[in-house]
């Protein structure tokens, strides 16, 4: 095989075009000796050139395939010849090897022939989107039924009621859904099928669910997986309902009931391009046809706007977290601003304006004009942008085949690029980018400007504020300090030098000028409101006031940590009220201080209204995770990661806000860090068994369906009790056939091994350190056996452990175990199982002997000084008297087994007269009070806070005394 001479130096045109010459020469060369001579004419070689001037990928395939020269390139593109060219090509296959090998030599001899027409000019940007388009409708419906005839022997075929034949419907979503995919893009999909039944005439009869999702899975491997002839097309399923916590394939009423019970605004935004692209064709539009309602609305429909500049900012934050201003689709005056400004007028219009109801973003233009809902002028300027920017995408991706929209940084890719589109130089391409991104920018900003927004919401900046000249070092030191003490601080030496340690810092010195002048326009508005918020409501529940000493090294410690990225000056200059939020949280918690300056993405939430809103439910919550997810590659772990773990840094501020600020009980405040635990979990758990599942296929059960596995929380997780520094206490169970090996993969594993490696990637995955930390901290100790037992265990072994070697402390542990992700219904059988086990008679005369003994050998070998949890009297204490009651009393009173939090517990044990009503209200109140205080020690971080309880003689006191009537 040829490959590419590596090159160190910066090539110009006619050095591209020396070395393509050699690079051509060479191919030839390997086609005689193959005995394949090809003649090209002039103008076949110039076009030759040109290609291989500037795209590496062309440079590679013809090193690998080079009798693709003979390949009439110059043609132009015909969906019915990609048609027939592959059906000649799949006709001649007999496995699913030879298949694989097929759909990949086609996919690089029509990916060549899009190249030709874009980079030698003979199609435009909206051609080739379409015929890159007519590629991936043409593999996914042979695909289809290649694979539908092979499995055929293996299932049968589905049948329906009326005696038809029901194919998978898929649903092509995003660009090639409109027929305008990009030239190296992946393919979003939805999969439905029409109704229930089984299939028949096969080996094995299977439901229609079960069937459409094995072969949706042989669909997405056949053209998702990377073999030596590469990969066909990236499958992303991310949109379907539910995301990647959701069915695979669901059944059409199904569907419906979700988006009528759980739609939400972005999947109304994403609907507009579904389009049916294989399979059942007819069907596929019969669906879109009900879902129609949930679309377009028969209202004018301006709530739109909201959810538009809300989803656009989500997207700004995106791109300032992961640097991306230099990416052409999500930047500002990007390809993504184009879509919001035509999607928003189909959202708007379209239930009714029926020519609105298109996937193609081009009839939308179109009908947009020919409605009088956009003027003319603006449209045909935004056609014309739009279609410069994706030539210009196109030109990026086809250098090396690969989905990318950002602005390269190296000189040489951005010479090819500009041989591509023609013009000389980089300047040549960056000129009339910028003009382009200007105006689409403008045109996107007067949509979704609300009017509040129209004026800057800062001052004037004007340098009559004392502030101002104290922080341009116009006061001298005696001024300063007298300024700073009349206006409240205790020391006014020390707080005139905190802020000239900032202002004469080498990092604001070496500062570039715009964002210099940033931080100049915000600092005197900051000094001044670090002032005005004495004595504020929102301080009330952990701290009553502050002295400004404490508040204005939290702030400028801050403020230093954003220097170098300086849109987050930006934001706090022209959000006066995101301003405001952060000096109270800098005030009310060193915690938040401290999170705001280690991770400065987080400022990004003090612009969101819903900052301290309490009413978020898990299912937000995974609709909002989905949503920051669904942006990444789903190949790109490293930021998948990363998100997750921004995400919870971003949940922890918002629940921390809202309790410092007094608006969750404390009960509020574990119920949302619990859910937004469990909802990571079960994104990471789908996350593992996706990357192994991929390699090694599934493990299946003894009877033949997909293995279960879940993750069990013991702990303050299992007993919804979680704090702000929690760690994560973790079992992990499984039902797969422990003698069986997993199916479907390319390199088969035994089950066991299987759940092991699921187990330990779990891990990985919570643990691993990326620049926003770890996502949790991991103590899987209180699995069988401890450290010393597997890792992963079955529910049979599980079982059995707890049966026969399980020590009374274990016992105790799975009062609070709670299955809190993975498989429905082996979380149920887990739940039976916990039930069973907790309920089992007991001698309660040994069962009190062994708790007291453990509760007094824990006090005489740890030290419990200031901390409510482990003193005599303290949490320790009330938890194991719930404990003892569940162990001693669960076979006599059921009730008690089913809970895991201690609250509940007390209530439960009042009701079977354990305790008197009276007790469990007293213990309820202290339980409460110390976990307030164990909660303040995190967000105030101070240890002394527990120690300082004013209640706490009197609350260890009272404990101890119903400690000793229950067990003493």
């Amino acid at each position: 095989m040829l490959s590419t001479p590596p090159s160190h130096e910066v090539p110009s045109t006619a050095t591209l075009f020396h070395d393509a010459e050699a690079r051509l020469d060479l191919h030839l060369a390997a086609c005689a000796e193959n005995a394949r001579h090809i003649a090209l004419d002039d103008e076949q070689r110039q076009g030759w050139l040109r290609l291989l001037a500037t795209s590496r990928f062309v440079d590679r395939a013809l090193s690998r395939h080079p009798w693709l020269l003979g390949d009439p390139l110059w043609i132009p593109l015909d969906h019915a010849a990609m048609k027939a060219d592959l059906a000649q090509r799949i006709a001649r296959v007999n496995d699913e090897v030879g298949l694989y090998r097929a759909l990949r030599e086609f996919r690089h001899a029509c990916q060549l022939r899009l190249l030709w027409q874009q980079i030698n000019q003979h199609a435009s940007a909206w051609q080739v989107a379409a015929g890159a388009s007519w590629l991936a409708e043409t593999v996914l419906e042979q695909t289809l039924g290649w694979l539908e005839q092979a499995l055929s022997e293996r299932w049968g075929r589905p049948q329906a009621v009326g005696g038809q034949v029901p194919r998978l419907v898929v649903l092509g979503m995003g660009k090639l859904g409109a027929g305008e995919l990009n030239l190296s893009s992946d393919i979003d999909l939805i999969m439905a099928y029409s109704e229930g039944g089984e299939t028949t005439g096969g080996r094995r009869s299977l439901s229609h669910q079960e069937y459409f999702t094995r072969l949706g899975q042989a669909l997405i491997r056949a053209l998702d997986a990377v073999t030596e002839d590469g990969q066909v097309f990236r499958v992303d399923m991310r949109l379907r309902p539910f995301g990647d916590g959701g069915p695979l394939v669901g059944s059409f009423a199904s569907l419906e009931r979700y988006y009528q019970q759980h739609g939400r605004e972005w999947e109304r935004y994403a609907l507009i391009k579904a389009r049916p692209v294989a399979g059942d064709i007819a069907a596929g539009y019969e669906l879109l046809a009900t879902l129609r309602p949930f679309i377009y609305r028969r209202y004018i429909d301006f709530g739109v706007i909201d959810a538009l500049r809300d989803m656009k900012q989500r997207i700004q934050r995106e791109v300032r977290r992961q640097g991306r201003e230099q990416d052409i689709k999500l930047g500002e005056g990007g390809i993504r601003e184009v879509e919001f400004i035509v999607q928003a007028g189909q959202l708007i219009h379209g239930g009714r304006h029926v020519r609105l109801q298109t996937p193609s973003l081009r009839q939308a233009m179109t009908a947009l004009v020919d409605e009088r809902l956009l003027p003319a002028e603006q449209v045909s300027t935004l056609q014309d942008d739009y279609a410069w920017l994706r030539t210009l995408e196109h030109a990026l991706q086809a250098v090396d085949d690969a989905q990318t929209q950002r602005l390269p940084d190296d000189d040489a890719t951005r010479l090819r690029v500009a041989v591509m589109l023609n013009v000389p130089d980089w300047a040549a391409v960056m000129q009339p980018l910028a003009q382009v991104r200007q105006r689409v920018h403008a045109a996107f900003m007067a949509l979704i400007t609300s009017p509040d927004e129209a004026e800057p919401e800062g001052d004037d900046g004007s340098n009559d504020s004392p502030w101002q000249a104290l922080w341009e070092g116009l006061l001298d030191q005696p001024e300063a300090e007298a300024l700073l003490q009349a206006a409240g601080y205790e020391s006014p030496t020390q707080a005139w030098h905190y802020i000239r340690t900032l202002a004469d810092g080498r990092a604001v010195r070496q500062m570039q000028a715009i964002g210099r002048e940033r931080l100049d326009r915000l600092m005197p508005s900051l000094l001044e409101e670090v002032v005005s918020i004495q004595g504020h409501d929102a301080l009330a529940r952990y701290t009553q006031a502050l002295p400004h000493d404490k508040v204005l090294p939290r702030v400028l410690a801050l403020v230093e940590a954003v220097l170098r990225r300086t849109a987050y000056l930006a934001l706090l200059w022209e959000n006066p009220k995101a301003r405001h939020q952060l000096i109270l949280l800098c005030a009310a918690s060193p915690w938040t201080a401290e999170r705001l300056a280690r991770y400065p993405v987080l400022l990004d939430e003090l612009l969101d209204p819903s900052l301290l809103d309490t009413g978020v439910t898990p299912e937000d919550l995974d609709a909002e995770l989905d949503q920051t997810l669904n942006r990444l590659p789903l190949e790109d772990e490293e930021a998948q990661l990363e998100a997750l773990r921004q995400f919870r840094h971003a949940q922890m501020l918002r629940i921390a806000a809202s309790d410092l600020f007094g608006l969750r009980s404390l009960m509020q405040v574990s119920d949302a860090l619990t859910a937004v635990a469990e909802v990571l979990l079960r994104r990471v758990l789908v996350m593992a068994r996706r990357t192994l599942a991929a390699r090694h296929g599934e493990p299946l059960r003894e009877d033949g369906e997909p293995a279960g596995f879940i993750i069990v929380g013991y702990g303050k997780l299992g007993s919804i009790e979680l704090g702000y520094d929690s760690d994560l206490d973790l079992v992990f169970l499984h039902d797969a056939d422990p003698q069986g090996t997993t199916v479907g993969g390319h390199r088969a594993l035994d089950n066991a091994v299987f759940m092991t490696r699921l187990g330990q990637r779990i891990i990985h995955l919570l643990t691993a350190m990326t620049p926003s930390g770890v996502l949790y901290d991991v103590d899987m100790r209180l699995r069988p056996s401890g450290n010393s037992g597997l890792l992963v265990s079955s529910l049979t072994a599980f079982e059995d452990y707890q049966q026969r070697q399980a020590w009374l402390w274990e016992q105790q542990a799975l009062v609070r175990a709670r299955a809190v992700a993975g498989t429905p219904t082996l979380c149920e059988r887990f739940t039976q199982l916990r039930h069973a086990l907790l309920s089992q008679p007991r001698d309660s005369e040994l069962v009190r002997q062994e708790i007291v003994a453990m509760r007094e050998k824990m006090l005489a070998h740890h030290e419990t000084h200031g901390s409510v949890k482990r003193m005599k009297g303290g949490l320790i204490d009330i938890e194991f008297m719930a404990q003892y009651a569940v162990l001693a009393y669960g076979a006599r009173y059921p009730s008690l087994v089913e809970w895991t939090d201690n609250v509940r517990l007390l209530e439960t044990m009042a009701t079977c007269g354990i305790l008197t009503s009276e007790e469990a209200q007293v213990l309820h109140r202290i339980l409460i009070d110390y976990r307030q205080s164990v909660h303040a020690t995190a967000l105030l971080m101070d240890k002394d806070v527990q120690a300082q309880l004013p209640t706490l003689d009197e609350h260890r006191a009272t404990v101890r005394h119903i400690w000793q009537r229950l067990l003493e």
